[in-house]
């Protein structure tokens, strides 16, 4: 009977990520399949755009249960950090790209890999450091001279293990190969962008699906450290423009005004009664928190977009600390362009623009803030809090009004 006869990695999948339930939960979602195409391992996208593993049972075959273990997390944390449907550099394969998503993959496994496997800290990669981006080591590579003796520097492979069998081609003079089989991943091949789309769609519904079994499991995430975790909640996290939401915001916010006018048809009663007229505006109060705290980089940035959204509305723009400094209030016209400027300097209090607000009659208040102050008094109009992501992450109060997050 032969090794691939003998061995099936789906029956030692449970045993093997016992105490990796995250890991475990995410490769039941993921097809596996043996084949001594590939030397070791690898992941790709399959025509009907789902995930799948490739695997070479003599391989795994040879390996301790710590290995095989290591290698089955690192084929998933290609998965994870997107390497097999982003975008490549350059726009083809090349062996330096595939060393620099193994190099940022094997940071976090460094002790559970076959021998050979590209290791930041060992050499020949002893100066590269831990824990950085695919792209941070990519350009690490490109400017390491021990890997770019040949005048052609990074070539024109096609990625892999480092031989025509797998498509790795040249490029990376001295670099060793790949752990695994990245041959998969090539945008030249006949694999519509569109199935790579569904493909990475089906893997967010998969990781959430898996980040849901283990919600209520203790050591649920196992080896995967809190940045790891960040990224993949932010992976499967809806992506919304906040522009889009700050434009929603202001439109619903508007109100009409309705008059009679002979000029239009009413088209209840038409030629008997006269029509009306609707104009609409939107009386906008945005409360600009000029406190130390909020950089201005977050003041320029909030106007930027305020000149695109004042050709929907005329906004009253509000500056204050810890009071209102009503001296300081003015109002932006419909469809003019200003430039940002800091009057105050203070600390923060949210009730002193919510009263002024709340006795001024407006239809919606935004406050650009960091959230740095205890929770204000209730609004009398609807009211949406703009900040940036560190900022809405760590709030100081908790909120059940919409929090809108700019980001640059």
């Amino acid at each position: 009977m032969s090794k691939q006869e003998t061995f099936d990695l789906e029956k030692q999948i449970w045993n093997l990520l016992y105490d990796e339930p995250f890991f475990s939960a995410l490769s039941r979602r993921i097809n596996k399949r043996k084949s001594t195409a590939v030397a070791t391992a690898g992941v790709r996208v399959t025509p009907n755009g789902r995930f799948e593993m490739v695997y070479n049972p003599e391989f795994f075959e040879g390996l301790t249960i710590k290995q095989r273990t290591g290698v089955l997390k690192h084929e998933f944390y290609h998965l994870i950090f997107e390497h097999v449907t982003t975008r490549l550099p350059n726009g083809q394969m090349s062996k330096m790209w595939n060393i620099a998503t193994d190099l940022a993959i094997n940071s976090h496994i460094k002790d559970e890999l076959p021998d050979g496997a590209c290791i930041p800290q060992q050499e020949p990669f002893q100066d590269y450091p831990l824990f950085q981006s695919s792209e941070y080591y990519y350009k690490m590579l490109q400017e390491d001279e021990q890997f770019n003796q040949d005048p052609n520097g990074d070539g024109d492979g096609d990625g892999g293990e480092g031989d025509s069998s797998d498509g790795s081609g040249g490029g990376g003079q001295g670099l060793p190969d790949s752990l695994d089989d990245h041959s998969g991943w090539d945008s030249d091949q006949e694999l519509d962008q569109a199935m790579r789309e569904v493909a990475e769609q089906q893997l967010k519904e998969d990781m959430k699906k898996a980040m849901d079994e283990i919600s209520s499991q203790s050591n649920g995430w196992g080896s995967i450290g809190s940045e790891v975790r960040k990224q993949i909640q932010d992976f499967i996290t809806p992506k919304v423009d906040w522009r889009k939401v700050l434009r929603y915001f202001v439109k619903t916010s508007q109100r009409a005004n309705k008059r009679s006018t002979v000029k239009r048809i009413n088209k209840r009663f038409p030629y008997i009664h006269a029509g009306k007229k609707v104009t609409r505006q939107a009386k906008i109060a945005i409360s600009i928190d000029q406190s130390g705290s909020v950089d201005d980089n977050m003041l320029a940035l909030f106007f930027s977009e305020l000149a695109s959204l004042s050709k929907y509305a005329e906004f009253t723009v509000i500056p204050f600390d810890t009071e209102v400094a009503e001296d300081k209030v003015w109002v932006w016209k419909k469809g003019k362009k200003h430039t940002w400027e800091r009057v105050l300097t203070g600390g923060t209090c949210f009730d002193a623009p919510t009263k002024w607000v709340n006795s001024n009659n407006f239809d919606a208040h935004l406050i650009l803030t960091d959230l740095c102050a205890p929770k204000p008094v209730p609004s009398r109009c609807q009211r949406a809090w703009v900040t940036t992501k560190d900022y809405a992450e760590n709030p100081y109060f908790a909120t059940n009004e919409r929090i809108i997050i700019v980001e640059p």
